[in-house]
């Protein structure tokens, strides 16, 4: 089978861990590199003798040789960029947040079926081995019924001057860079909430800095999601159930061990044997759908990001964060 070629729009951190990992795994090739300014593509496309280096986002979704896109822009450019590439006939893997809101993720999927082509959401925990061995936890019934799940994500980034995490105009704040993990999860467990209560500490720019929300269901379960940017917390997840809990190790989000401990003592043990970042994992579904002829995964379809950006937009409303350039 050829290789899979892949452009990216970004040169960030994410965009250089993504084209590292992707190391890890034969049959995928990055070809191009795109950027505000071409010198910054290039300096990124040195790294890569595949990557062509381009300064026009447009000339990069033309580049016939792409087979797919990795969005890895700014927060508020996920939606321009994604439909940029959607409307050029490219398949998209769009990093998270998906996008600003669910009005903007619609108007992104309604997108990928009008041109017929694969989009899908880069929560890269959603494609992981441990996190298949979780739904496969789950599916067994060896849990019992699910009451709570309890899952943190801080890291002490507030004081460190970084542009994107406290400035309203790119999206800042704790929730949509560090929250959308927590967030995911509950949903991955017991889907979409019935009532959200969200409270936050904001900064003296308007964006939170700290935000805790509890996630009612139908069924009398919750979720109890908290997100900060000011220290760093264990970032674990824990899901109990009538008949045991399963614990996930910090960093619950990465490939890390896990265990289930049942309600007579009885321990399972999940080492993590995994090897590298774990990136690759959705540019290898991402291959996989499009070679299918899919527009979406099952590991993280369409219904459940337009779901997760929901619960998003509540917590948002609830603690007052909004931005310059709402839709």
């Amino acid at each position: 089978m050829s290789n899979f070629n892949w452009g990216i729009i970004g040169t960030g951190g994410i965009a250089h861990a993504f084209a590292q990992d992707l190391e890890n795994v034969d049959g995928h090739s990055i070809r191009a590199i795109g950027s505000r300014t071409l010198k910054r593509a290039e300096s990124f496309a040195e790294t890569i003798p595949s990557a062509n280096a381009y300064g026009n986002y447009q000339e990069l979704v033309n580049d016939s040789a792409i087979d797919a896109i990795y969005v890895a822009s700014p927060h508020p450019l996920h939606a321009e960029h994604a439909l940029l590439a959607l409307n050029a006939g490219k398949p998209v893997l769009c990093e998270k947040p998906f996008a600003i809101s669910s009005n903007q993720a619609q108007t992104m999927i309604d997108a990928a079926k009008e041109n017929n082509v694969a989009l899908l959401e880069a929560m890269w925990t959603r494609y992981l081995p441990h996190i298949a061995q979780v739904r496969m936890i789950l599916e067994s019934g060896v849990l019992g019924q699910i009451q709570t799940v309890e899952a943190d994500h801080g890291q002490r980034l507030a004081d460190q001057n970084i542009p994107r995490l406290v400035d309203p105009a790119l999206g800042g704040g704790a929730l949509l860079d560090l929250g959308i993990y927590p967030v995911s999860f509950a949903h991955l467990i017991l889907g979409a909430p019935t009532r959200i209560t969200a409270r936050a500490v904001m900064t003296e720019r308007g964006v939170d800095a700290q935000t805790s929300s509890i996630f009612d269901y139908a069924n009398g379960a919750q979720a109890i999601i908290t997100t900060t940017m000011i220290a760093q917390t264990p970032s674990r997840a824990v899901v109990s159930g009538l008949l045991g809990r399963l614990e996930i190790d910090r960093t619950f989000y990465n490939p890390t061990d896990m265990r289930v401990i049942l309600f007579d003592g009885t321990v399972t043990q999940y080492p993590n044997t995994y090897s590298g970042h774990g990136l690759r994992e959705q540019a290898i579904e991402m291959a996989r759908v499009v070679r299918a002829g899919l527009l979406e995964s099952p590991l993280m379809p369409w219904s459940q990001t337009i779901d997760v950006m929901k619960s998003m937009d509540q917590i948002r409303t609830q603690i007052g964060l909004t931005y310059p350039f709402e839709d």
